[in-house]
């Protein structure tokens, strides 16, 4: 058996009256790789940072025999304890701190963390501002990691290449399923069916018990209804008639009290509900809005720089109509730039006329407006309340939520309402800068199947290779100034 690191046993967090966090029991052992999976809120971080030490529970025990270091996107970045050959493999340029862009400064972060060797690691969103090159080091560097590892991350991929055990947080509680990401999926896929099965087996039960009780009291009305129909002349003698009464009361109350046993029986069953179906939303384009340009965004030597710095040269591209097109390349190469460039039908550029753009882009949304979530929605569709209700039930808006002020939102839900707002909204093209960077695992997913649904031309920048391989119909890729189609 393994040496337990770390060991929870009836922990408690609350935040104002909700309980976050309720574990009886968890613990991470030497050598475990555990990543940990949950909605934006659930308490992934909170739990990261119970294991680390930096908050205490409100009741229970944290007992800690192993020393761990602990990332965290949020912390300020420090270089002086960095390897100086860790950050040559990052590419990190040799520049003041505060010129850092966010990948950066995450690189650097890492080159530190890996400086020192640790006995246990507790790493919170790694990924976020990596590119593909950042990505690929933190996957180098943790694949040969000798150590217990507990990683929060909405990576799927990253999930897959480095951990044997997923814990999920749902309402509070931390369920343990054995694997990696996909290994995860393919568990809860399991159980969704298996619930199915067992909701069909109730179905068919609860049917067959009410069924029988029907039957029942039918032949008990019937043998109401022959005991009413005993008159004076069928009679022949009194005594008989007394006995016959007697017996058909007797006959009659047996079966209405077995109609009444089974029908306890269907009131006793376990019931059990059928899983929630996972059905893609279609975001249909009005008529108004259809394009018929069979290339709708076109280059001819194109040229675009960021101040001296070139980054496409003589670029020549046609993106196709209703195509869902990925962009990729290293942080600094200009994929941003290029969107801004198309946003704005910059020169070089052949943009369809009938072209509306709608553009998420990576910065704090703020809304201004004194409206409900779902008013505010309400106002940017044609659609009718029914869709808009589904677009935000998928992006985790239910019940009153629905009812918060847009002005009140948190960063996250406000990203989750803007994407919401891009499929509903009046637009024929969307532009999506790394939209993927704050969702959890759960919104991620639900924005693919918005993209599978989606009817108009998308164009895309991220690094979730994930993401990429299951949305995209063509990737190409920004490197050496050139914008290639990749094979």
């Amino acid at each position: 058996m393994k040496n337990v690191c770390i060991e929870l046993e009836n922990v408690e967090i609350s935040f104002l009256d909700r309980v976050v966090l309720s574990i009886p029991r968890l613990a991470v052992h030497q050598f475990e790789r555990i990543g940990i999976v949950g909605k934006n809120g659930a308490g992934k971080s909170t739990l990261l940072k119970l294991l680390a030490g930096q908050i205490t529970p409100d009741h229970g025990d944290v007992k800690r025999f192993t020393d761990f270091a602990y990332f965290d996107q949020l912390d300020s970045t420090d270089d002086q304890h960095a390897d100086y050959d860790l950050i040559g493999k990052l590419s990190i340029p040799k520049t003041n701190l505060e010129n850092f862009s966010g990948g950066e400064q995450t690189r650097l972060k890492l080159a530190s963390l890996f400086s020192n060797y640790h006995e246990g690691l507790l790493i919170d969103e790694p990924t976020t501002h990596l590119d593909e090159t950042g990505r690929q080091f933190l996957l180098d560097e943790l694949a040969y990691y000798y150590g217990a590892l507990v990683l929060v991350s909405h990576d799927r991929y990253v999930l897959d290449q480095l951990v044997s055990k997923i814990w999920e947080i749902e309402d509070g509680s931390v369920t343990e399923y054995t694997g990696n990401y996909s290994d995860y999926v393919e568990q809860k896929e399991l159980s969704k069916k298996q619930q199915q099965e067992q909701h069909e087996k109730y179905l068919k039960e609860k049917s067959r018990l009410m069924k029988a009780a029907e039957v029942k009291m039918k032949k008990a009305d019937k043998v109401t209804q022959a005991s009413k129909r005993v008159t004076k002349k069928d009679a022949k003698a009194k005594a008989n008639k007394m006995f016959m009464t007697k017996s058909k009361d007797t006959s009659q109350k047996g079966i209405q009290r077995a109609a009444k046993a089974l029908e306890q029986r269907v009131e006793q069953l376990e019931e059990v509900e059928a899983p929630k179906a996972e059905n893609i939303i279609r975001f249909q384009q009005p008529q108004f809005l259809q394009l018929h340009n069979k290339f709708p965004i076109m280059a001819d030597q194109l040229t675009l720089k960021a101040g001296d710095k070139v980054l496409l040269e003589n670029a020549s591209f046609q993106f196709p109509l209703g195509r869902t097109i990925a962009i990729t390349g290293k942080n600094g190469s200009g994929k941003t730039t290029l969107l801004h460039h198309i946003l704005q039908k910059g020169e070089g550029l052949t943009i369809s006329p009938k072209a509306v753009f709608g553009a998420y882009e990576q910065m704090d949304y703020q809304f201004t407006e004194d409206k409900t979530v779902l008013g505010y929605m309400k106002e940017k569709t044609d659609d009718r309340e029914s869709k808009v209700r589904s677009v935000l039930d998928k992006m985790e808006f239910k019940g009153n939520d629905l009812k918060k002020n847009v002005r009140h939102l948190s960063g996250g839900e406000a990203i989750r309402l803007v994407l919401c707002h891009l499929f509903l909204g009046r637009y024929n093209i969307l532009v999506l800068d790394e939209p993927t960077n704050f969702l959890d695992v759960f919104c991620i997913e639900a924005l693919e199947q918005f993209l599978q649904g989606y009817e108009g031309t998308v164009l895309l920048v991220s690094h979730d290779r994930t993401f990429i391989d299951r949305v995209s119909d063509d990737v190409y890729v920004l490197a050496n100034q050139k914008l290639e189609l990749r094979d």
